[in-house]
């Protein structure tokens, strides 16, 4: 195997990502299936003939087809595959993995990546992200095995591949986690943008029966997502910023691309980062649904979970970025919830797995509950909890250039006047001061940029940091 192959398929935080037809083609697909067949083979401690895969794709140009190439692979692998009839969510596919007993399942997604990109990420037999040690066996196998392959109609002939609907048991676990019988007569005004995403009308179908006046907007099949970034951040949104202010609706939900991420707007067109809304998840699980356990941030995480935690006395675990990490947590501990800055969230009994369409119906559920819409709700914990103003900037580096060495940042003793009381190291570097506010870099595991990430308890200070970290980059 050669370097030039080793550096072709890389998998980053979440998976494997890359431009259609340059480097994520038919052909590095078979490459990383056979990979990833060479993986459930050999490490995975069961008889072959009770091997399961289960695999599922989204709304992405060609990612039915890229599937089907993954499942072929796999059936000439002697690996049964669950093949999806239709395009999903990536949490329906997960919720299917351990729902049907299988070893793994795998998700053709490049998530909140822009529309040239495609990609694979792959789950765990419980359902949760898989993480470096699982990655870094599959990119061990890479280029070792000859692909092998048969025809899909073999496959399906043979009972190799077997087309299934992963959707009626997902669709009918979220009716049973959210509490319709309370939401049913309530009569809140919500708007959700699918963003052309895979998340489609599955929150319709969920709240079916319900007087929630729902509507649904970019819930069309749209690979090119408005030539945009499927991705659920403030600079995508200014469609449903506009029409929950001037529609004058009680909550607007946004989903990413595979709908596993969330953010939200509040009457008024107010956006509401996806840092609140983990704040806003705990609040309702242990306050009003009497939810016991530990929560979970990740080191870019605002400091609100921190007050929250220790109010509530709730153990606080800090994680590094990617969801697996929260995963990980989730399988061996027993949290409320979980959430990292990108508005990926994990709840309680339920998968190990970020889910934006459930984190939706619960922030639903929590006005029902406490008979306000969100921004009331909102600025209620804001001012039992702080109010603070949370940045990120993404700074991109020039083709081909190194990832810069930030190490260095260790040793700065202030930051714009302010004594740097804590470092923190395990994924970037992160430096918080004496007045709570903190500036954070971290190189990006999916796309070639250093993030820049800032808190402070006024803008005007979250901005100025943001500013400092990007100069200490140059």
């Amino acid at each position: 195997m050669t370097n030039e192959k080793q550096g072709v398929i890389k998998f980053g935080t979440d998976g494997w990502r890359a431009v259609i037809a340059d480097t994520f083609t038919f052909e590095n697909v078979r490459i990383v299936s056979q990979a990833i067949a060479d993986w459930v083979n050999k490490d995975l401690k069961k008889k072959a003939s009770t091997k399961k895969v289960a695999v599922g794709y989204d709304a992405r140009f060609m990612s039915k087809e890229f599937a089907g190439l993954v499942a072929k692979v796999l059936a000439a692998n002697d690996i049964k595959v669950l093949l999806s009839n239709e395009l999903i969510p990536t949490p329906a596919l997960s919720f299917g993995v351990p729902d049907n007993k299988c070893v793994c399942g795998i998700m053709i997604t490049a998530s909140h990546n822009p529309y040239a990109f495609n990609g694979i990420k792959i789950k765990t037999a419980e359902g949760g992200g898989a993480g470096r040690d699982i990655t870094d066996k599959v990119e061990g196998y890479l280029y070792q095995t000859p692909v092998k392959s048969m025809s899909i109609n073999e496959a399906l002939k043979k009972n190799k591949v077997v087309m299934h609907d992963f959707r009626p048991a997902y669709l009918q676990f979220m009716r049973s986690y959210i509490d319709l019988k309370k939401i049913k007569n309530a009569k809140f005004k919500v708007i959700q943008d699918v963003m052309h995403g895979s998340g489609s009308d599955l929150i319709t179908k969920v709240l079916k029966g319900t007087k929630i006046q729902l509507t649904l907007m970019r819930e069309d099949i749209n690979p090119w997502f408005d030539g945009k970034k499927p991705e659920p951040v403030q600079q995508y949104l200014t469609g449903i910023i506009d029409r929950v202010k001037k529609e004058k609706f009680d909550l607007g939900l946004v989903l990413d691309g595979d709908a596993d991420r969330i953010a939200a707007v509040a009457p008024g067109g107010e956006f509401i980062h996806p840092q609140k809304i983990l704040g806003l998840l705990i609040l309702h699980l242990a306050r009003n649904r009497g939810r016991k356990g530990g929560v979970v941030k990740t080191v870019c995480g605002t400091m609100m979970i921190n007050n929250i935690a220790k109010k509530l006395g709730l153990k606080l675990y800090e994680t590094p970025v990617g969801f697996k990490y929260i995963s990980d947590l989730m399988i061996n501990e027993r949290i409320i919830a979980g959430g990292e800055e990108a508005g990926g969230m994990g709840m309680q009994d339920y998968i190990p797995e970020r889910d934006g369409t459930l984190a939706g119906l619960l922030l639903v559920e929590m006005m029902v509950y406490q008979k306000k819409n969100i921004k009331q709700i909102v600025q209620e914990m804001e001012k039992e909890f702080g109010r603070y103003y949370y940045k990120i900037r993404n700074v991109e580096l020039r083709k081909n250039q190194a990832k810069p060495d930030i190490s260095k940042l260790k040793d700065l003793k202030t930051v714009l006047g302010k004594k740097v009381v804590a470092v923190k190291d395990f994924d970037g570097v992160k430096l918080e001061c004496e007045d709570e506010s903190w500036v954070m870099l971290r190189p990006s595991g999916t796309e070639p940029l250093v993030r820049v990430y800032s808190e402070a308890r006024s803008e005007k200070r979250a901005f100025e940091l943001l500013d400092f970290g990007e100069k200490l980059l140059k």
